[in-house]
């Protein structure tokens, strides 16, 4: 029979502190790169294939998040964990593939008009927001579920899933409209 891992209180505390540090520190982070330039920081040092490497991952990442969903409810407990670290790897390396891409180059406009404008900037502002927003979700959800809590798991993957989907579909959506304008 498979019982839940006890954890302490104290211990429980501390993680969930450290998930509330990560979720302020990593938008907070992705915030200065956007408002404060830091182009050319890392010497010569060419990045100009990461937005296309960042595509690559946020469609993998959907890839993974579908495939887990699909995993859990057939019932298949060790693919869907496996699914779901692939997931989080994913975002993760794409993370820091977006720090050290707009760390060093310099911010991309686009130069689309009319209608498309209104809908690039649409998805690209709800995309920012929701991957803010799915960053203490996504820490909790794997937490709950690496420490058997499968109540609180199973209660917060209903917003993360459908969140951490739309930031990973809206991130390949926004980099094939700014890609004709990257340099």
């Amino acid at each position: 029979m498979n019982h839940p891992v006890e954890i302490s209180e104290k211990k429980n505390n501390t993680y969930l502190i450290i998930i509330g540090i990560l979720s302020v520190v990593i938008p907070v982070v992705v915030a200065i790169l956007m408002f404060i330039p830091q182009t050319g920081k890392l010497g010569d040092l060419n990045v100009s294939f990461l937005p296309h490497l960042n595509a690559v991952l946020n469609s993998a990442t959907a890839i993974a998040l579908v495939s887990g969903f699909i995993f859990i409810r057939k019932g298949k407990k060790q693919y869907h964990i496996t699914a779901m670290i692939t997931a989080f790897v994913l975002s993760s390396v794409f993370l820091i593939s977006y720090v050290i891409y707009h760390y060093q180059a310099p911010a991309t406009k686009f130069m689309g008009e009319g209608f498309i404008r209104g809908v690039y900037f649409f998805i690209l502002l709800t995309h920012i927001i929701l991957a803010a927003v799915v960053v203490p979700f996504v820490l909790l959800s794997i937490y709950f579920g690496i420490s058997k809590q499968y109540q609180k798991h199973r209660k917060i993957v209903k917003w993360t899933f459908p969140i951490w989907l739309y930031v990973a579909v809206t991130g390949v959506i926004v980099y094939l409209m700014i890609r004709p304008y990257y340099s």
